[in-house]
Formats: C-alpha cells, structure tokens, sequence
C-alpha cells in the first residue's frame, strides 16, 4: 500500500484596517446593530457608483513589501459573478488577472510552530511561497438561528485582502506555523487586527493527497471558512485521513468545498466546488485601473521593523537567547514595551527574564493585556539597574516588583519607603562578621578544616544579625577574607 502525501495550500482573507470600506463611505468599525453600516453604493443598489478606498491600496502594498511581493505597475479591479444572499450586488469587485501583489514568500520561525512540534520540524527556516496578493470587497454575513436566518450587511464592502500561497505546505503543523507568521507580520504593519475571532482574518485551506513518488496532485478539496489557527490543524489532520482512507479503498474524490465541525471533529459536505471560469470574471467597468507608482514612496517609508528582523536585534543587541527573543517579538505591543525598558537598564537579558517570567505571569493573573499593563517600560529598567548595583537583593526585587504592579509606584520609591537598602558598607559588615565568627567557633573550625560548606551557616548568621539587609555577595567576600 503506497503512502500518501498531503500537498496544501492556504487562502487567507484578511478585512484591512480602514476606517471606511473599499468602495464607500461606510465605516467599517465592529460590533455595531445589524444594518446600520450601509448605503447604497455597499447595498448594490442600480445607478451606485464605486469609489476606491486608496488608503486601502495602500495598506495592500505594504503587506506586499513586507511579504516580498512584486508589486507590479498597473492592478485593476474585476468583477467575479455568483448568487449568493450574502453578496449584495450578486458580484463581487476583485481582482484577477492584475493583482495588485505577486509572488513573495512566508517564513516559518521555529517558535510559529505548535509547541508540541518545535522539536520535530522537518524544513527549518522554510519559506512558504506566494502566488498573489490581492484585494477585494468582503461580504455579508449570514446568522443562522433555530428557525430561520438573517443577513447583517454591515461587513459587505470592507476592503478584503486574499493572500494565497503556493501549494507547497506539507503539514498541518506547517499551516499552524504559516499562519501565524502572517498573523504576526500583518499586525506589526498595521494593516489588520487579524483577530479571527472577529472575523478579520480567515482561511480557506486547499488540501489533496498523493502516492508517494507521484508528482501530479490528487483532487483537490476545499475546508471553507476556517476563524481559528488551531482548528486549522485539526481540520487539515482529519481531511488528511479521511482522503488517505477514501484514496486506499479506491474511492474517487471530487472536488468540492467542506466545512469544518469543530465540535464532531469533522469536515462535512457543502457543494461541489467552481472552476475560475464559472464566475465568469470581467474588468470593472466602473473603476479604472490604479498606477501603483503614485502612492508606493510613501508606503516604502511605512514599513516597520519585521517581527523576524527584531527577534534578531534582541538577540544580537540585548544577548536574549532565541526563545526569549521569539516571545518578546510575537507580540509588538509587547516587543515595543521590552525595547523600552531594556533601552535603559545595565542588564537587557535580566529585563527579558523580569518581562517573560514575572510580568507576563502577573498580566495573566490580573486578566489584563501589556497594553494595560500598570508599570512603565522605564520602571522595569529602574528595578533591574537597583537589583544590578547591589541596592537591593533579588529576592527583595521580587517583592519591590510585586508592590510596583500593584501600586503603579516606581521602584526607588517603594525601595526608599520600605528601608529596604542592602547594607554594603565593608566596614560595618565587616564587624557584623567578627560577631558571628566569634560567637560560633564550631563552624569556623569546620571551614579551616576543608568543609567550605560551612561558611552558608555563616553567612545566614550575619544576614539574620542585619535583618536582612546586608548585601549577601559583600558578607560572602569579608567571610572569606576573615577566615584565611
């Protein structure tokens, strides 16, 4: 029985970060009473005339820079055919023969991949490439409730991008991978919240199997309207086994579009899938095709540092590991928060741990976002630069972090109102040690006698003589130096 490989390929809609929709006035914001984002021109109404939203193009382009897309001359808008209740003017406006991004390409980071497949990814540092990029208008959405269903226009004619890629993703794992890396870098532009949630970023994943050591693909399937990356993985793992079980009893697949039931675990029947030519695509014959040369200077200067480009500088400039890097930049809110706070403080790598393990857990607790966070990225810098010069211990940073997220205060402050200075003068330590070595001969000896262990005792002795607050690498030297 031959083995069967999965080849797929991912088509990712993405609602852009507008104010208004693609072709009106429209505001695109989320959450608002059913029907009360529309207007003529979105409703399809006979004589309404199309307006293109050029901060829209605009957003496109970027997405392209940032992608490595080509970004070609002249694109033009089309009009794609098919009835459908969710689709107001029974068309869509897109693009089809001149889109306005090609090729390009995602890379797959080692952190992007589910945790449980970090340590068996099978192309490290792959790059997923893409045919295209283009824009279009979104459509409506259907509710479906007990007894009928409605239709919520307020959607139709948000400026959509699809962005889709070759089909060369051999994995669910490598889908979970592929787009969170997008999700990532659309963030990071700008051009979308991507939230699926919301539905600003959905996928329809593309997906055959073929015998090993064959080169033509199998029939091609289509898991319509994916809004969760994990689903995504468990979707694309079902379908692979169903297709391989159908392939291995001889059964013939036809293409056609699936849905996906989380909850049963499966992919259902939908419709036999079209062919480009059944939406009979024609040039728009109300907007005129876009040079794309008046608006690209200034997207060129829009674009950011890239989520893959910042892991790298916390890595080359801050000496974070590459996991701590990866946490710190898969978030830009986040990321910016860590380069603030590190900008100042003596020791970046201790900001990145203070930041990864008692920040974030403390965020999460509290049920809040960074964005929300209540110490100022410079505040973390201040604690880490009192723990570095010995002002204050760091078990002592533990507790001054704990009062500064719950008070907001920074920490000198609440250093300076506790008393809680490390005592580091030599001199007064040094009597301190004279005390402890004098009242305790049985350890002192111990230690002359090659059991160096003993000098912990010692130590706790004069760290409990000063309350605390002696600097405990200080009363560590001066024991040493005492004892020969």
């Amino acid at each position: 029985m031959p083995r069967y490989i999965p080849i797929i390929g991912l088509e990712v809609h993405v609602q852009l970060r507008t104010r208004s929709k693609m072709f009106c006035g429209c505001p695109t914001s989320f959450g608002a009473e059913p029907n009360t984002h529309v207007c003529p021109i979105c409703m399809g109404y006979p004589g309404a005339l199309p307006v293109m939203n050029l901060e829209a193009l605009k957003m496109t382009a970027l997405t392209g820079l940032m992608l490595g897309c080509e970004i070609p001359e002249v694109c033009k808008f089309d009009r794609k055919n098919y009835f459908y209740p969710d689709m107001p003017k029974n068309y869509q406006i897109t693009q089809y023969d001149q889109p306005i991004c090609v090729g390009g390409g995602v890379p797959l980071h080692e952190f992007a991949y589910p945790k449980d497949a970090q340590k068996n990814i099978v192309h490290p540092g792959k790059v997923v490439r893409l045919t295209r990029i283009h824009l279009e208008e979104d459509v409506a959405k259907s509710q479906h409730f007990e007894g009928n269903s409605g239709i919520d226009f307020n959607r139709a004619g948000t400026p959509l991008m699809e962005i889709v890629s070759e089909p060369e993703i051999d994995s669910p794992e490598e889908a979970f991978a592929y787009l969170t890396a997008l999700q990532q870098i659309l963030i990071y532009g700008g051009v979308s919240d991507a939230d699926m949630e919301k539905g600003q970023l959905r996928c329809d994943c593309n997906i055959s199997v073929r015998p090993e050591g064959r080169t033509e693909f199998g029939t091609k399937i289509e898991i319509k309207n994916m809004n969760s990356i994990s689903a995504v993985r468990r979707a694309l793992a079902y379908e692979i086994e169903r297709q391989t079980a159908a392939c291995e009893r001889g059964e013939k697949l036809v293409q056609s579009t699936r849905g996906w039931d989380d909850a049963a675990g499966q992919t259902r029947h939908q419709r036999d899938k079209e062919h480009a030519h059944d939406y009979r695509y024609l040039p728009d014959p109300d907007l005129l095709p876009v040079r794309t040369a008046v608006f690209m200077g200034e997207v060129r200067a829009r674009r950011p540092e890239l989520p893959g480009e910042k892991r790298d500088r916390f890595v080359r400039d801050f000496r974070v590991t590459d996991y701590d890097a990866s946490v710190l930049a898969s978030d830009k809110t986040l990321a910016d928060y860590f380069d603030e706070a590190a900008a100042g403080a003596q020791d970046a790598k201790a900001v990145a741990n203070l930041v990864i393990n008692d920040l974030l857990s403390a965020l999460a607790t509290a049920g809040c976002a960074i964005s929300d966070c209540p110490i100022p990225p410079r505040h973390i810098g201040e604690l880490v630069n009192i723990v570095k010069s010995g002002v204050i211990s760091s078990k002592q940073g533990k507790e001054v972090f704990t009062e500064m997220f719950a008070m907001g205060e920074p920490a000198g402050v609440i250093v300076d109102k506790r008393g809680m200075k490390q005592q580091s003068d030599t001199g007064e330590i040094e009597a301190l040690c004279q005390q402890v070595l004098s009242a305790n001969p049985r350890p002192v000896a111990e230690y002359k006698a090659g059991k160096t262990g003993s000098i912990n005792f010692l130590k706790g002795q004069v760290m409990k003589l000063s309350q605390g607050r002696a600097n405990p690498q200080v009363v560590n030297d001066v024991l040493v130096k005492l004892l020969g």
